[in-house]
């Protein structure tokens, strides 16, 4: 891939007034902001736009799904205010920066409509894109202004890319990708991908279940894709080093499972195979243990997605283990973003990572194609 732009190849910022794409989309509660570490990391390239003399830096972002029309609920005002009392603590000018209004209260956004960019553009002389949790989306804001003014990556999006690349270019082996999450059908790209990088790809999650029943084994009531699994079978048939758990934690019928429930059933470990009318919910202690020393060996570790339903602790066991074991080995170790980086987070393993990334899909979806729109429009916008 092309080398994208970066903040040393603008023009001098001196004196101009510089549009930074950012992605903001923090969870909220109440209009209060729970995790601001998205807008904390963007301090960085804020603070050498202004370092380098910007008149003003004004950033943009989207927050939730407001469906193309205004909603207080997801309005940018804590953002904005945030921002500022943390510009303000790295020494820098609060008051030449400010937020647009989310960017989805206007449906051209996500319509990619050129207009739109040209109106966010406006006034504006450089553009940087920091968001890399939206490089994967040809959003407006993400690829239109490229094609209006000089533009560059941030310093979150050079990371990014470079961490990612460098996977994808000559990882130190053993290379180990460990996924998980839901569903199989939004990962099939990326394990074929993958598949031709690794020398072993570890899979948990809801999406085991497809691998499982492929593999001729039962799965009772856990979540599965029949669709896929041909697939899954295919790819089984490789020869390539795919592990699958050996055990289960599992649900009894009728069981309550998930984040903010209150949980009912009965919950046990089985072997690989689910009892009729169970649910699987975590991967048991020997695949954790198994799972576990196989990152230990690794030199570089790939991990998106996790092993059960963490939310709720009776099935956070197995990514816990996981989670740990990455953080403690000796491998270069990448964490996909999403809800990997929501786990590590919870199991307080913060800062034990080479790098967390700032945007899972977006991660998935380099890994798969070697490339996104947001960096393509990078690379071929105006200078």
């Amino acid at each position: 891939m092309n080398k994208i732009p970066v903040l040393e190849d603008l023009p001098d910022p001196a004196g101009k007034s510089i549009l930074v794409r950012n992605d903001f989309n923090v969870p909220m509660a109440g209009g209060v902001i729970t995790d601001d570490l998205r807008i904390r990391m963007s301090v960085d390239t804020i603070m050498w736009l202004l370092d380098h003399g910007a008149r003003r830096v004004v950033t943009a972002s989207h927050l939730g799904r407001p469906k193309g029309r205004p909603d207080p609920r997801f309005s940018m005002d804590p953002v904005r205010e945030r921002l500022k009392q943390l510009v303000a603590a790295a020494g820098g000018d609060a008051g030449r920066v400010d937020v647009l209004e989310n960017l989805r209260f206007d449906p051209r956004e996500e319509a990619g409509d050129l207009s739109f960019a040209r109106e966010i553009c406006e006034g504006h002389d450089l553009f940087v894109n920091d968001a890399f949790g939206a490089a994967h989306r040809a959003h407006a804001s993400v690829v239109g202004p490229p094609q209006l003014l000089p533009s560059a990556a941030g310093r979150i999006m050079a990371r990014e890319v470079e961490v990612l690349q460098g996977l994808l270019d000559g990882a130190a082996r053993p290379f180990v990708a460990v996924l998980g999450g839901s569903k199989v059908s939004d990962k099939l790209g990326v394990i074929e991908a993958l598949l031709d990088k690794v020398d072993t790809l570890v899979v948990g999650g809801g999406m085991c279940f497809t691998f499982l029943a492929a593999a001729g084994h039962s799965i009772g009531s856990s979540l599965f894709e029949p669709d896929r699994v041909e697939a899954c079978r295919t790819l089984l048939e490789s020869g390539r080093d795919i592990r699958l758990p050996s055990d289960l934690t599992v649900l009894s019928p009728g069981g309550s499972f998930g984040a903010g429930v209150e949980p009912t059933g009965e919950t046990r470990q089985v072997g690989v195979d689910v009892p009729d009318g169970w649910t699987g919910l975590d991967i048991g202690p020997g695949s954790a243990a198994e799972f576990s020393d196989v990152v230990t060996e690794a030199r570089t570790v790939l991990w998106n997605g996790p092993m059960g339903v963490f939310e709720d602790s009776r099935f956070e066991a197995g990514t816990r283990a996981l989670a740990e074991a990455i953080a403690a080995s000796s491998a270069f170790s990448v964490v996909g973003g999403g809800d990997s980086a929501a786990a590590v987070a919870k199991f307080g393993l913060d800062g034990q990572f080479d790098h967390v990334s700032t945007g899972g899909g977006a991660s998935l979806e380099f890994i798969e194609r070697g490339d996104l729109p947001g960096l393509a429009a990078l690379r071929e916008g105006v200078r």
